[in-house]
């Protein structure tokens, strides 16, 4: 299937609650030859569910896109998580972590890419300097992520933590 060439990138709403679920499910499905786990799977896992259940909470931000079809193509979003429900890459309650997901007809056009570079300007604008993730190492994002200037901040074994530092965040003084 060929994606359509006029694309539409925007700020992700309450209507697209669905389309953050969906994306959720091909993040979590990103192994080939990994079982996949399915939608009720999904939903009733509390460490996956929590990172689309409600969308959006206060707080929360995305962007997604979509074909001229209106079929939505990928997403990306930012949600703060608590010491007392964390998530898989939680740094701080005050530092959001990333979900991203693309569709699996559509990778490798760079739609990631676009989805996050568009998600932390808009997250900038907010204030936001700071944006954790978790990735595992196998998984072939992990070049994106550090290519948009995520570092590893803590070896979790079959995964990473990363943090990404907007050069914009203003240094700390003693």
């Amino acid at each position: 299937m060929n994606l359509p060439q006029m694309l539409t990138y925007r700020e992700a709403t309450a209507a697209d609650a669905e389309l953050v679920f969906d994306m959720l499910m091909h993040a979590a499905n990103w192994h080939p030859s990994r079982q996949a786990l399915s939608e009720p799977q999904v939903r009733r896992d509390p460490k996956l569910a929590h990172y689309a259940a409600g969308w959006p909470q206060p707080g929360d931000l995305g962007v997604v896109v979509e074909d001229s079809d209106g079929i939505g193509r990928g997403a990306a979003w930012l949600r703060h998580f608590t010491e007392d429900d964390p998530s898989y890459g939680f740094l701080d309650a005050d530092t959001p972590e990333l979900s991203i997901g693309v569709s699996q007809q559509s990778r490798g056009r760079g739609l990631g890419t676009q989805l996050c570079t568009r998600l932390f300007d808009a997250a900038e604008a907010r204030g936001t300097h700071r944006i954790s993730l978790s990735v595992e190492k196998a998984n072939p994002a992990l070049g994106l992520y550090r290519r948009l200037g995520f570092e590893v901040v803590r070896d979790d074994g079959d995964a990473v933590t990363m943090l990404r530092q907007s050069p914009a965040q203003p240094t700390a003084t003693a």
